[in-house]
């Protein structure tokens, strides 16, 4: 199955994303998603813009005061205001494009403040012609992309043995929610589990109990990828249990965007140390499923 398209639109004017046009192309007629690219979240004016129409701006002190917006200092400012977060509703700025709140904005983002940004674009719907974002944005340097696909093969792999009643394990029976995220995140990093005298780089190793297996499977998806897109994947997986199968469980692992300046329920990210905001499924044979969730330190926990 395809995961994408997803766009890369280079020097993108933010005001080409609050015009009626746009809005009534991408936003009013399915599930549109922009983020900008290679901008850090911790240092940079960052945007993103929401399936629901929210068009979210983290600015700097400089970029906000020039910009005249309505918006709050971010909730990781110290004693010293730095970062400043301004929230626009295009839903609702839609509903009257005649109003002085609309007027202001568009003025500000075309005259007052004119900012430019590499932005990573997708649209999802299902009615439409994946094509319809290359020409509208032709004048503009854009390109089409597919998520990047890498397939690898782990042989005699050491796994830990879950059972889908034990969230927090039994000892000698089954390991633990949290130890199985932690020995994700080195199967992910290919780090070896064999916690050897000599291993001076990481003395992690695989929780007990464990067993090994012969032949694990390792599918890498990296782009910009909606989570429609993912929905079907879990879908896939799901059926992956239809038939009978060796195999007791597999996961789905999704990495958020470190330097988005939005994480779970739409509530402010901040990157910290590593900008962490995931979350993995574990579909078990009987079609019992758990679902983790993790985000940085700073960060609200997901609902």
């Amino acid at each position: 199955m395809q995961t994408g398209p997803y766009y890369f639109v280079k020097n993108l004017p933010l005001h080409e994303l609050i015009t009626p046009e746009f809005i009534s192309t991408f936003i009013k007629k399915g599930s549109c998603y922009a983020l900008t690219y290679n901008t850090n979240i911790d240092e940079d004016n960052t945007v993103a813009l929401l399936p629901n129409g929210k068009l979210i701006l983290s600015l700097d002190k400089d970029t906000y005061e020039e910009t005249g917006l309505q918006g709050h200092p971010s909730q990781f400012s110290g004693r010293k205001i730095m970062k400043f977060i301004v929230s626009i509703d295009l839903m609702e700025l839609s509903l009257n494009l005649d109003s002085k709140k609309y007027e202001r904005i568009s003025w500000s983002f075309k005259e007052k403040k004119p900012l430019k940004f590499d932005f990573l674009l997708a649209w999802h719907n299902t009615g439409s012609e994946e094509s319809t974002m290359m020409s509208y944005f032709s004048k503009y340097q854009i390109q089409e992309h597919q998520p990047k696909v890498a397939l690898s093969t782990v042989r005699d792999l050491q796994c830990p043995v879950l059972q889908s009643s034990e969230l927090e394990g039994t000892p000698e029976v089954s390991c633990q929610a949290l130890e199985l995220f932690d020995w994700l995140g080195a199967v992910f990093s290919n780090v070896n589990l064999n916690n050897e005298p000599n291993n001076f780089i990481s003395t992690y190793c695989c929780p007990q109990p464990s067993t090994v297996v012969a032949k694990a499977y390792l599918c890498t998806i990296t782009g910009f990828i909606l989570p429609e897109k993912i929905c079907l994947l879990l879908e896939h997986l799901c059926h992956y249990f239809d038939e009978l199968k060796l195999a007791p469980w597999v996961t789905l692992s999704v990495q958020g965007f470190a330097d988005s300046p939005v994480s779970w329920g739409k509530n402010e990210h901040g990157f910290w140390k590593g900008g962490e905001h995931l979350y993995n499924f574990v579909i078990f044979n009987n079609q019992d499923y758990w679902l983790q969730m993790a985000v940085g330190a700073n960060d609200h926990c997901p609902p």
